[in-house]
This record gives structure tokens, C-alpha cells and sequence, in this order.
């Protein structure tokens, strides 16, 4: 575990994110009870996407995408890391939903048993893979700040959860609001049910100098779960979850080719 600051305890830091340049080749599958999660900053990357599509290089940096470019950008590296992971061009992945609408690779094409999610804030993007186990990612902007943390928690969050963030002093709410947001967010995307009636069914660690993990879970045994924070920048909170007990995280900065 890396401590951000004193009152923020993550499984993977800035530090901890290992930088990987495209051209990207041969990317092994994650081993089972392992999570790999990969950050980008499109911003940074538009600079390669934009020499892959026009061919040519006008040797800015960063560039800054529109809204359909950044959606046309995640849609790209996503396939861009599937296809590195599974030995295709990223064009040649077929990706489905399932019947809650989470996206899946279609296993009539791709008959490894590999499982992604997806979550953006601004122009980052965080993608999580893993093994034979559904998971769930979440990215959020350090400095978000709930209207009114302590009524949100009381009407969304579990009983334990509300009790806990209510007894917070105002300097200390938010940033405990929003760990326990982003590890819910990512336990949900998880499980595939969607987000409607789910986050009170179970109790994430709400404490930010505690690592994270799940207290308790309805109909289920929480220590069945994995759940982990990430701070791949200092101005971004993450979570990975997985049914999976002692799942690793393996972090990873998608970086553009050198020039």
C-alpha cells in the first residue's frame, strides 16, 4: 500500500503506474486474482491517434479532442489494449453488452476468458482486464465535492456507511465521500447489476487512511471481494473491484510512441 498524504492510503500511487509506449506487443493475459489497470491521458495521446489516423505528425505534444473525438478515442484504446492482449489489431475486436448493457468481448470470436471495464473523468481514461471474473473500475476528479455529501450517503450509501460519514468533521467529509463513491461505484460495475437499489446492499471502508476494502455484503460473503484504491495522478481518485479473494493490482500508463 503507497500513502498519498496522510489521510490517503492507495494500492497503486503515480509512482506505481509503469509506463508502457505504443507500438504495444504481446501483452500477457492477467493471471488469475490479478487485475491490471491502465491510465491515460487522452489529451496526451491525441498526438498519436492523430498520427495513426492522418498519417502525419504536426509535432504538438497534447492536443485537445472534442467531445466525439474523446469518445472516438476511448472506443480506440480500449480496442487498442484488447487486440494487444489478445493478439489482433484492435480493429479486428468484437465487443458485445450483455443484458444489463455491460460491454463484453463476443465469445463466439474471442474465446479467451478476458473481462474489461471502462471509466473516463475529463479526458483520462481508466480500463481494468482480468481473468475469469467480472470487474469493475471507477475514476474520479480528487477535488469533486458532493452538494450535500452527508444527504446523499443517507439516501444511496448503506446505514453504516451514512452513520460513518456523518460523524466527519467538513474538512475530512469529502474526500471520504468521494473513496467511498468511487469503491462502490466500482463494486456495482462488478457485479453487473447495475446501479439502481445496489449501493446500499452492501459497506465499503469509508476511513481514507485505511485501505479499502468491503465491510459486509447482502446475500454475500464480502471477503470474497477484492476491492483496491489508485491514484494514477494526484488529481484523480480510482477503485478496481473483483469478486476475487487477494486479487493484485498490476498499474500501467499508456504512454504515445517516442518519436
Amino acid at each position: 500500500m503507497t500513502a498519498m498524504n496522510s489521510k490517503m492510503v492507495v494500492a497503486a500511487g503515480p509512482s506505481d503506474f509503469e509506463p508502457r509506449r505504443i507500438p504495444l506487443h504481446g501483452l500477457k493475459i492477467p493471471a488469475s486474482g490479478e487485475i491490471h489497470a491502465w491510465h491515460l491521458d487522452l489529451g496526451q495521446m491525441g498526438r498519436s491517434l492523430q498520427i495513426a489516423l492522418d498519417g502525419h505528425d504536426d509535432g504538438a505534444e497534447e492536443i485537445t479532442l472534442t467531445a466525439g473525438q474523446l469518445r472516438f478515442a476511448r472506443n480506440f484504446y480500449l480496442r487498442l489494449l484488447l487486440g494487444a492482449y489478445l493478439g489482433l489489431p484492435g480493429k479486428s475486436v468484437r465487443i458485445n453488452r450483455s443484458d444489463r448493457g455491460k460491454p463484453v468481448l463476443d465469445a463466439t470470436v474471442h474465446p479467451q476468458d478476458l473481462h474489461f471495464s471502462m471509466a473516463k473523468s475529463e479526458d483520462r481514461l481508466l480500463i481494468g482486464f482480468s481473468f475469469g471474473k467480472h470487474l469493475g473500475v471507477d475514476l474520479e476528479l480528487a477535488d469533486r465535492r458532493a452538494r450535500n455529501a452527508r444527504a446523499l450517503a443517507r439516501r444511496y450509501f448503506s446505514e453504516a456507511e451514512a452513520e460513518s460519514l456523518a460523524k466527519l468533521a467538513p474538512d475530512d467529509l469529502d474526500m471520504a465521500f468521494l473513496r467511498t463513491w468511487a469503491c462502490k461505484e466500482a463494486v456495482v460495475k462488478a457485479s453487473g447489476e447495475g446501479i439502481a437499489n445496489q449501493l446500499c446492499r452492501f459497506t465499503v471502508e469509508t476511513d481514507p487512511a485505511v485501505p479499502a476494502r468491503i465491510l459486509n455484503f447482502e446475500d454475500e460473503d464480502a471477503t470474497d471481494w477484492s476491492l483496491a484504491l489508485l491514484r494514477p495522478e494526484a488529481r484523480f481518485v480510482g477503485a478496481a473491484a473483483i469478486r476475487d479473494k487477494g486479487a493484485e493490482i498490476s498499474a500501467f500508463r499508456l504512454l504515445p510512441s517516442e518519436k
